[in-house]
C-alpha cells in the first residue's frame, strides 16, 4: 500500500527552515528521518529548524566530518551525515549507528541513500530538490512516509503548514 506523500515549495532559506521546525514542534516520539539532495540544497537548514521545534539551544552545524552530532532538546537529535560512507563495508556498523536509527530520539540522516540498509522499517523520508523558475530560485520538499509512524507525521506536517495569499509560508510563531 502506498502511503500519502506531502510536496512544499520554498523560496528563502528561512521557509525552508521553517518547514522543519514545524516537523520538530509535531513530533512526540522517537523517528528516523532520512534526508536527500545534492550539495547546497538546504539539508542542514531544514535540520537546523527541526532541532528549533524540538527546543534544542545550541546552533546545529553540518556534521560532515565527524558523522554525528547530539543535541539535547526536548527530545534528543541525533544528527547524521553520511556523505563520506561509502555503504561498502562494516564501518556504519563499528561505529554503533544503528542504536541511534531512531534510538530514543529522532534520527535525521543526511546522505541517507549511501547506506539504505540502515534505515528502521519506520521513517520519513524528505527529499529536497533545488530549481529555478521565472520566480527565481527555490526548493521541492517532499516527504515521504515509511510506515505508520511517519505516515502520522506527514499528515500532521500536512495540516500544520499554512501559506499566506502570496505562496509565503505563514510562520506561526511559538505558543500562537
Amino acid at each position: 500500500m502506498q502511503q500519502a506523500e506531502a510536496f512544499l515549495t520554498t523560496r528563502k532559506e528561512e521557509d525552508t527552515a521553517y518547514a522543519g521546525e514545524m516537523l520538530g514542534r509535531i513530533l512526540t516520539g522517537p523517528l528516523t528521518v532520512a534526508l536527500e539532495g545534492e550539495l547546497g540544497a538546504g539539508k542542514t537548514v531544514f535540520v537546523r529548524g527541526a532541532a528549533r521545534g524540538l527546543d534544542v539551544k545550541e546552533q546545529v552545524s553540518s556534521p560532515t566530518f565527524v558523522l554525528l552530532k547530539i543535541y539535547p532538546g526536548r527530545l534528543p537529535v541525533y544528527h547524521f551525515d553520511f556523505y563520506r560512507l561509502s555503504g561498502d563495508g562494516d564501518e556504519e556498523l563499528e561505529l554503533g549507528f544503528e542504536e541511534y536509527l531512531p534510538g530514543d530520539g529522532v534520527a535525521f540522516i543526511e546522505w541517507a541513500g549511501r547506506l539504505p540498509h540502515l534505515l528502521p522499517p519506520d521513517y520519513l523520508h524528505v527529499i529536497i530538490e533545488l530549481f529555478h523558475d521565472r520566480f527565481g530560485d527555490g526548493r521541492r520538499l517532499r516527504f515521504i512516509p515509511h510506515g505508520p509512524a511517519a505516515e502520522q507525521v506527514v499528515e500532521t506536517l500536512s495540516e500544520a503548514i499554512t501559506r499566506r495569499t502570496d505562496g509565503s509560508l505563514h510562520r506561526e510563531q511559538p505558543g500562537s
